[in-house]
């Protein structure tokens, strides 16, 4: 139809039929056709619109604001005495003891106690800073794919794989001097070795250096956790516009 029309704008016109190329018109009127009917091309979405690269660098910038912020939350004083959460008690077998302690009036030895071995906590933690980078800096770009598409805490079992056995070699030597200085952790080292041949006490409480290096890295990654959910929940508070992209762009 659209062909007869110009052919016939043409005759009238004057235009002669033989200047008319009717296969070069139908060829352009087809390939026109083709055009308006393709669909448009669609732009990338959501992490796909990243690449590899952009998507593990700007994570790593995530979680090195998170370590740092943790391990500087924890070194301070009372970071680990003052925060509920990861406040290091008295072991198991000495809890039944403290009650007994408080009801005849001498509840401040519990309590000097569980201060001294916050207090050993909050020494040591400076400790992870150096190797919570380092862990940051070896992830590779799979590592960084799966953290982002994982669970809330995906990042920070990447950090309990990567370094906590690194992090006990390094914590416990730190504890174990600040223990020193408090009397009654001497005792409790004798008490807690006669209660293993008992059955009174469990193995892995028996020796206070590991028992509170233990919870002091639960402390740590508990708190690690808490900064990983907070930015996937809140990216805009993610240092780095290319972060705040990306963990945006991982929301629903």
């Amino acid at each position: 139809m659209i062909v007869r029309t110009l052919l016939l704008g043409m005759l009238t016109l004057g235009m002669p039929a033989a200047a008319f190329n009717l296969d070069d018109l139908k060829s352009k009127l087809d390939g026109l056709k083709q055009s308006n009917s393709a669909p448009p091309t669609s732009q990338p979405t959501g992490l796909d619109a990243y690449s590899p690269q952009q998507q593990a660098e700007s994570l790593k910038q995530a979680l090195t604001q998170g370590a740092e912020s943790a391990v500087k939350d924890l070194a301070r004083v009372d970071g680990y005495l003052g925060n509920p959460k990861v406040r290091i008690p008295l072991p198991e077998n000495l809890q039944k003891a403290d009650s007994a302690l408080r009801k005849v009036g001498m509840g401040k030895y519990a309590d000097e106690f569980v201060t001294s071995m916050n207090r050993a906590a909050e020494a040591a933690v400076p400790e992870a800073k150096a190797l919570l980078v380092a862990a940051v800096k070896n992830m590779t770009v799979n590592d960084a794919k799966n953290i982002l598409l994982g669970d809330d805490d995906a990042a920070t079992q990447y950090f309990r794989r990567n370094t906590e056995t690194a992090l006990g070699t390094r914590f416990k030597p730190v504890v174990a001097h600040s223990m020193q200085k408090v009397r009654l952790a001497r005792t409790y080292e004798r008490f807690a070795g006669q209660g293993i041949k008992l059955g009174l006490v469990k193995e892995k409480d028996a020796h206070l250096d590991d028992y509170i290096t233990r919870k002091a890295l639960d402390g740590l990654y508990l708190l690690i956790a808490e900064q990983e959910k907070e930015i996937r929940a809140h990216p805009l508070q993610a240092t780095g516009d290319l972060a705040k992209k990306i963990f945006s762009a991982l929301r629903p």
